[in-house]
């Protein structure tokens, strides 16, 4: 094969034709060794159909590569190959790992801070759709989408998809033995498009919502789908894996032991070692975490108050991927105001985690945000921008809460700091004075007041702190000491952040 160049932590694909008779799918076995000095990488193959085998990589190495193939099928096997990576495209930092413990960076070491939306279905509807979807993405400040690689039957989402999963027989029945080639080969473009966006792709492998049978498939049919899919997947730098949504609803048809086999497949067919999760259904039905094929905390959850207790429980970053929607249908997980998706994003944040978006807004055809994408008609994802904006001017190892009390005032206002840098959310809290977590120690300090909702940062009027302000200890009142240098006077609304960093 010709030596060709491609880009670090892009794609190299080597193309090969083979056996098409019987099942290969099933009855062929592909696999590459790629090597590069002393390093070896397994990477396996799949069948693209029409007698086409497919093998993808992506060099996280810079310099020559080469490879050479193993194959039950004499055709395919021992085949060999090189090629030249050359240095990253701008931008690209590469993939997304755990940092710091309880969060995220590029493996170049550029930090990650995920502000993510969802829309389970949206490469399953009109390519226009689709399309719309893709250019709304562009404007948005999103940087990961959930998504689905199964159509979805559920209130607001009962349209027949794009494409099948799977290829039909002589009846007209899905063969959960043979996956439909033109369905992924559609599903990673569009995962490919994310990636030009500058967006994860946070696909989800299995849910409960389904009519054409994809929840009823053996054990031995999940293991290779999910291999199948790890096989064409992993080798786009911006995959997650979210083993399903909603699993608890599952365990009817696919026990636990199976669920942990799925990680374990992912694991065995992912060189690369992409973030894996999991999303519960019930709040009370946390898969276990702490178990070491989880990158990190996939949860569902309203309650974002309790952020820093699952940080601590698990030990391992945490993304409230649905503390519910805002939006107005009947579904009380999909109509809480915009207000309120931001003041629990802002809560979540200065918990030390991360939030999810989505968007439930009642609509003629039944084009919803959270399920076939379009356009956004909230307010909701404008104010998330500007979070991320403003978290992205100063964040660089991750936000680590300030210590909480038992007593007023960190038991109801959400605070962290990164280096240097303190953000306080005061949420439906709304006094005219504020000193708590603020600098202890006098020094020159750049303090703004953050409007979270008008968006906008005030440089702020800063006062004596009081020196005897009380604080509650038990059923008495006792003066305290100041918390902080200085205070800062707050226009007595509710929504609002303090920020203070030293003078640039």
């Amino acid at each position: 094969m010709t030596n060709s160049t491609i880009a670090k932590w892009d794609i190299f694909e080597a193309m090969f034709e083979g056996p098409s008779s019987g099942n290969p799918f099933i009855s062929v076995e592909l696999e590459a060794f790629f090597s590069q000095k002393s390093r070896s990488v397994r990477v396996p193959g799949f069948y693209d159909g029409d007698g086409v085998y497919r093998i993808r990589f992506m060099p996280d190495n810079e310099g020559e590569w080469q490879f050479t193939t193993r194959s039950s099928a004499a055709e395919l096997d021992g085949r060999t190959g090189a090629f030249t990576a050359g240095p990253p495209r701008p931008s690209v930092h590469g993939p997304v790992q755990v940092a710091n413990k309880f969060h995220f960076a590029h493996v170049d070491g550029t930090p990650f801070l995920p502000f993510g939306t969802t829309c389970y279905a949206w490469t399953h509807q009109p390519l226009a759709l689709q399309a719309q979807t893709l250019a709304t993405l562009k404007e948005a400040r999103f940087n990961k989408m959930r998504m689905g690689v199964f159509p979805k039957d559920y209130p607001f989402n009962i349209n027949e998809p794009l494409h099948d999963i799977y290829e039909r027989d002589a009846e007209g029945e899905l063969d959960f033995d043979r996956p439909n080639p033109e369905s992924f080969r559609h599903f990673e473009n569009q995962v490919k498009a994310l990636g030009e966006l500058g967006i994860e792709a946070d696909i989800i492998i299995f849910h409960p919502y389904d009519r054409w049978g994809y929840c009823d498939m053996s054990a031995e049919q999940d293991y290779r789908y999910v291999a199948y899919l790890t096989a064409r997947l992993a080798a786009y730098r911006n995959v997650w894996w979210s083993l399903a949504n909603e699993y608890d609803f599952l365990l009817n048809t696919k026990p636990m032991a199976q669920w942990d086999r799925y990680f374990q497949i992912i694991e065995e067919n992912d060189p690369y070692h992409h973030l894996k999760s999991i999303h519960n259904g019930d709040v009370n039905a946390n898969y276990d975490h702490r178990r070491p094929w989880v990158s990190h905390v996939c949860i569902q959850n309203w309650d974002v108050k309790r952020t820093q207790e699952w940080r601590e429980a698990y030990g391992k970053p945490v993304i409230n991927d649905e503390p519910e929607y805002e939006g107005n249908i009947m579904l009380s997980w999909g109509n809480i105001s915009a207000q309120e998706l931001v003041h629990r994003y802002w809560i979540t944040m200065l918990r030390g985690g991360y939030a999810g978006h989505g968007e439930t807004f009642m609509h003629p055809d039944d084009i919803l945000w959270w399920a076939k994408g379009g356009v956004l008609y909230g307010e909701a994802w404008k104010r998330i921008g500007f979070l991320r904006d403003l978290m992205e001017e100063d964040c660089r190892a991750g936000l680590t809460p300030i210590a909480r009390e038992a007593n007023w005032p960190w038991s109801r206002v959400s605070g962290a700091s990164d280096g240097d840098v303190t953000y306080v959310y005061l949420g439906e809290h709304q006094p005219v004075i504020w000193s708590p977590g603020l600098p202890q120690v006098p020094g020159d300090y750049d303090v703004d007041i953050i409007d979270t909702w008008e968006m906008t940062v005030t440089p702020a009027t800063l006062v004596d702190a009081p020196a005897n302000h009380p604080t509650r200890h038990g059923a008495s009142l006792r003066p305290r000491r100041p918390d902080a240098a200085f205070a800062v006077e707050l226009p007595g609304k509710p929504h609002l952040a303090i920020r203070v960093r030293p003078k640039r």
